[in-house]
C-alpha cells in the first residue's frame, strides 16, 4: 500500500517535531524512512507547503518522495491533483486530517487516514504488544519438567542440587 502524505499537516501532529523547526520536513523524512523499511516495497510521497529559504529540498531516498510547493495553498492543490491522477485506488491511501484533501481523495475512492492515527502508527515502536491477561507469559515449572530440561540439554542432574526450591522457579516466556 502507497501512501500520499500532507506533509506539515503530519508535522504538526507528532509530539517531537514543531512546525516552527526549520529543520522539520527533514525529521518527519527521517520518520518515514524508518517506517518506509519496516513496511517493503511501500511507496511513500510526502507534499509540504513552502520550505524555508535555503533549505534542503531534495530528501528523496530510501522509498520516500519529497515535494515542496510555494506556498500552503499550493500544497493542498498538489495533493488534489496528485489523488486525482491515481489510477489505481486500492492501492494508495491519503495522510491527512485536511478537509478539501480528504474529501477529494474519498470521492475516488482512496482510503484516508487521519494526520493523528498516523502520527500515532509512525512512533509507535514497531514490537508487538504484550498482553497482561496473555495465560502463556509467565509459567512456573514444577520440579520434574526442570530435571527432564537439565536431562535433554545434558546437565548431569547428580551435580545439581535438588534441595526443593525448584518449585518457586518462573520461567517467562
Amino acid at each position: 500500500m502507497s501512501l500520499l502524505i500532507d506533509g506539515h499537516n503530519l508535522i504538526g501532529q507528532i509530539p517531537t517535531l514543531s512546525l516552527a523547526d526549520s529543520n522539520d520536513e527533514a525529521e518527519l523524512v527521517l520518520l518515514l524512512r524508518r517506517y518506509a523499511a519496516r513496511k517493503r516495497g511501500r511507496r511513500i510521497v510526502v507534499v509540504f507547503d513552502g520550505g524555508v529559504y535555503g533549505h534542503p529540498h531534495n530528501l528523496n531516498g530510501y522509498g520516500v518522495e519529497c515535494y515542496f510547493a510555494q506556498s500552503p495553498k499550493d500544497a493542498d492543490a498538489i495533493l488534489m491533483k496528485r489523488i486525482r491522477s491515481i489510477r489505481r485506488r486500492g492501492e494508495w491511501q491519503v495522510v491527512t486530517s485536511d478537509r478539501a484533501v480528504a474529501g477529494t481523495a474519498r470521492a475516488q475512492g482512496i482510503q484516508v487516514i487521519s494526520s493523528q492515527t498516523f502520527a500515532h502508527l509512525l512512533v509507535s515502536p514497531a514490537v508487538a504488544p504484550v498482553y497482561p491477561d496473555d495465560k502463556t507469559a509467565h509459567y512456573t515449572s514444577t520440579p520434574q519438567e526442570i530435571q527432564e530440561w537439565l536431562r535433554l540439554f545434558g546437565v548431569d542432574t547428580d551435580d545439581t542440587e535438588t534441595d526443593g526450591d525448584a518449585e518457586g522457579d518462573t520461567v517467562s516466556s
